[in-house]
């Protein structure tokens, strides 16, 4: 596990290969979250090498990752009322073999909606099971890593079920609580072994 308080950008080269990338990153959602971020992302995508990727992203454009596309799932936000209860999760593979595009129902994460336990109150947190979902979909069992981690659902996630990960996130404020949220699931895994 490693973690790093930087600019994903100006890492790329230091970088190991992965097996998967998993991410949230800022991208043209409309909401208005982060868009300061989004050309980093997409010079992320253009550049990191891995052979297998699984990006939330806006459904009117593809992220620019120069694999194929196997497969479309949707996070279907089961706890939101609104008419955009749903978010893509775009799945790309070096051996272009198509997946079931699923639809995966997941409550939204943040403070006080009903039984969000694990909300930090980042804007755009994911559900921890979702992203354990995913990486179970995915197969891999090699090096995890997330260049945008936000909250660090999914260094949460990697800690728990004990997958090796690399963490990346600009923003100090949302480095030292995904930190602590990680380093918080370290300590609870240890209590129970």
């Amino acid at each position: 596990m490693k973690l790093y308080n930087a600019d994903c950008t100006t890492l790329i080269d230091e970088l190991p290969k992965a097996s998967l990338v998993i991410t949230d990153p800022p991208y043209p959602n409309g909401a208005g979250h982060f868009l300061d971020g989004i050309e980093a992302a997409k010079e992320f995508m253009a550049k990191y090498r891995c052979d297998h990727w699984m990006i939330f992203w806006d459904e009117m454009e593809t992220p620019p990752v120069d694999l194929p596309l196997v497969a479309k799932h949707i996070w279907h936000r089961s706890n939101t009322n609104r008419p955009d209860n749903y978010e893509m999760i775009y799945e790309f593979h070096i051996d272009g073999k198509k997946r079931a595009s699923r639809v995966l129902r997941y409550p939204v994460i943040y403070p006080g909606l009903t039984g969000c336990y694990e909300a930090v109150g980042h804007p755009t947190q994911k559900n921890r099971k979702l992203i354990a979902k995913l990486i179970d979909l995915s197969k891999e069992k090699g090096l995890i890593i997330d260049p945008f981690f936000g909250s660090n659902t999914t260094g949460v996630v990697c800690a728990k079920y004990g997958f090796d990960y690399i963490g990346i996130e600009k923003d100090k404020k949302w480095f030292d609580i995904g930190k602590a949220e990680m380093e918080n699931e370290i300590n609870q895994t240890k209590l129970l072994l």
